[in-house]
């Protein structure tokens, strides 16, 4: 992924993190919700139960740095 893209997303994580405004946050759930392209209905069964695995596991402490990640999937990037 393009470093700025990846930039982007992290300047606007930490924005919302820190957005107390409920007026926006409604604003932008509602259009989250109406974005039908990234929409988790709209993908497999399989991806679903994949997303559902993965957050088990980061709520189960079963994580690895993006440090680590990035060394093991090296060779695929």
């Amino acid at each position: 992924m393009d470093v700025n893209l990846e930039h982007i997303k992290i300047e606007l994580i930490q924005w919302l993190v820190n957005l107390n405004d409920e007026e926006l946050l409604k604003k932008i759930l509602e259009f989250k919700e109406s974005n039908t392209e990234y929409s988790y209905s709209s993908i497999s069964k399989s991806e679903q139960e994949s997303i559902q695995q993965g957050i088990e596991d980061a709520d189960n402490g079963k994580l690895i740095s993006h440090s680590q990640a990035k060394n093991i999937y090296e060779k695929w990037l």
